[in-house]
């Protein structure tokens, strides 16, 4: 029996913490939850895609509920997305 910690499972779904942190939010499920989810999303077709839509979404509703600070934050998140993880934005392209 093999039991993987959080720490496991960041390394799994090859994002970082800040990216799943930004999947929990947005979906509004615990961050193991969105490890698991980050994880199916980074491995398959146009879920980096998916991913850059969530951090944006999130972005845009710290900025709608008047919190710039949150929002500077989730901006610095999904640029580092992106510099890490270039194939969202070709799909975005295609």
């Amino acid at each position: 029996r093999v039991m993987l910690s959080f720490e496991g499972c960041v390394g799994w779904s090859d994002l970082d913490e800040e990216e799943l942190a930004a999947l929990a939010e947005h979906e509004h499920v615990p961050e193991i939850v969105a490890a698991e989810m980050g994880c199916w999303l980074a491995h398959n077709p146009g879920g980096e895609f998916t991913i850059e839509h969530i951090i944006e979404d999130d972005i845009e509703m710290a900025t709608r509920h008047g919190h710039p600070q949150e929002a500077r934050h989730w901006k610095e998140v999904l640029d580092h997305f992106a510099a890490n993880h270039p194939h969202g934005m070709e799909c975005e392209a295609a």
